[in-house]
């Protein structure tokens, strides 16, 4: 039995009538990986910044190697050894790569940063996590994965006895994912207590040794994960089993809504090398179209070009018929074709503003009578869009930042919706939510398909594009290397493609 690192005893927190944690008993254990499970809302994020010192306890106790805490904030749960990777990134995009690592803890000589020191031990760190990164790049100029990879350099660096990874894999590909497990099982090797928390349960399935899940603040089950499988997970977060999460797909395609030929778009990192190359695809009316490929497969420049976010070197993109060159995003948005980020915090949503104003951002033109917004006509729209997408929400007018990731996901594709489009485009629309809110995605997604929309997404998750589509396109190094069936193709298959299809271009490349 390995000694106990961190225990948490009936914690309570409430705001104002509302209590986000019940009484919650958590016990944490040097050594071990803790899988904490549940829904958006259930309880998991508020939990893990009390640990951290983000946030305070209405009621209850913290005791570190039997000694009861108090944490101040999250520079005293880092004196203590507790570090956290937060869900949403937390870095500074005007700094480089290895000031963000020691952000709050530079290293000094002579009272000024010692920036080589900082520069030579970032390396080091990122090496353990195997990305060539380089320490002096701006983060702000990384892609989202990198960016992520970021935040787990600075989490290792604390040297913590006890880290707590909310969402650590939500930007990774499987590869990166498991250079991280590689790290974590290094980790617990050496007595650290983690945390895990992942919408992906079969990382969790892989990587934990016990498994809690939270409900409505509670605790509702827990087990020795040798003793869990993804049904038992699925029912207790939510009461329905795996295979019921995505819809079942019967619509028969259409005419030809998104016609893409040879298009090539150069990787906005400005090396001048192409991030699509020469990429053609189709998409019908009513047709759920999946893209699957690993981290730097071009998913995401591809949809930012057919959106107007970035410019194509050549190729040619048609919606219904009319060629889209030199539009504007708001012109394509106008034509009919929209598209969800894949970052929905720094792309999706404005900060300062409600729920609601969120939502009808992008069709404000809607609403416009005589140069004023017709607040009448954008409420009614807006309360529609909420019911539409299953928001959950005491109000329209509360704080964007007062949503759970799935709901503020929600409000993303609600504001999409808005815009009554043709086309909708989504990159990763999974990206950090949970079950729940990941099958309410997938059945609005069938939903519109039967209704007549085209819907192209990307995602880094095989189930997905496995159960969610009607077609399969993989992509490797900027390409398009298949277009496969679902019903007739396996998880195997798709990630030799994805895997393989990206040697083989490297090898070309090499030539």
């Amino acid at each position: 039995m390995t000694a106990t690192s961190l225990r948490a005893e009936g914690v309570t927190k409430a705001y104002g009538a509302t209590h986000a944690l019940r009484g919650v008993d958590l016990e944490l254990r040097g050594g071990e990986v803790t899988a904490l499970l549940g829904e958006n809302g259930a309880g998991k994020s508020t939990l893990m910044k009390i640990l951290s010192g983000v946030e305070r306890p209405t009621a209850g106790t913290i005791t570190l190697d039997g000694e009861e805490i108090v944490l101040a904030d999250t520079v005293d749960a880092a004196a203590h050894g507790i570090a956290i990777i937060h869900q949403e990134l937390n870095l500074c995009p005007n700094l480089t790569v290895a000031d963000n690592i020691f952000l709050g803890r530079e290293r000094l000589r002579w009272g000024m940063v010692d920036a080589e020191a900082q520069r030579r031990v970032a390396v080091e760190f990122l090496e353990r996590l195997q990305e060539p990164l380089d320490p002096a790049a701006l983060a702000g100029d990384l892609t989202l994965g990198r960016q992520q990879l970021v935040e787990i350099a600075r989490a290792l660096s604390v040297d913590a006895r006890v880290l707590i990874m909310d969402e650590p894999t939500s930007a990774l590909s499987e590869a990166e994912a498991g250079v991280l497990f590689t790290v974590i099982r290094d980790l617990t090797a050496r007595g650290v207590a983690v945390v895990f928390i992942s919408h992906h349960l079969e990382e969790c399935l892989e990587i934990a040794d016990h498994a809690v899940v939270l409900r409505d603040g509670l605790v509702v089950a827990r087990r020795p994960m040798a003793e869990v499988d993804m049904t038992w997970i699925v029912t207790a977060m939510v009461g329905r089993e795996e295979e019921d999460l995505y819809p079942e797909r019967t619509a028969v395609p259409g005419e030809v809504l998104l016609d893409v030929r040879d298009l090539v778009v150069a990787d906005p990192d400005g090396t001048g090398r192409a991030a699509v190359k020469e990429a053609t695809l189709a998409l019908h009316e009513r047709e759920v179209v999946g893209i699957f490929g690993l981290m730097g497969a071009g998913r995401t420049e591809l949809l930012e070009a057919l959106a107007g976010r970035l410019p194509a070197q050549s190729g040619t993109v048609e919606l219904a018929g009319r060629d889209l060159a030199g539009l504007t995003i708001a012109e394509r948005i106008g034509e009919g074709l929209v598209l969800v980020p894949e970052d929905r915090q720094r792309d999706g949503l404005v900060q300062s503003l409600g729920v609601g104003a969120n939502m009808a951002l992008a069709a404000v033109g809607r609403f416009l009578r005589g140069g004023f917004v017709a607040r009448a006509a954008e409420r009614t729209a807006t309360e529609e869009g909420r019911g539409r997408v299953r928001l959950k929400t005491a109000s329209l007018d509360a704080p964007i930042t007062s949503l759970s990731g799935g709901n503020q996901q929600k409000v993303v594709i609600g504001k999409a919706l808005l815009t009554q489009p043709r086309v909708l485009l989504l990159d990763e629309p999974s990206r950090g939510i949970d079950v729940g809110a990941k099958a309410d995605i997938f059945a609005l997604m069938a939903d519109l398909a039967v209704r007549g929309t085209g819907v192209l997404f990307a995602t880094s998750e095989v189930g997905e594009v496995l159960h969610a589509c009607d077609r399969i396109l993989v992509m490797a190094r900027g390409r398009i290397v298949a277009d496969l069936p679902p019903g007739e193709t396996t998880r195997e298959d798709i990630l030799a493609l994805a895997d393989g299809g990206a040697q083989h271009e490297g090898a070309s490349d090499e030539r």
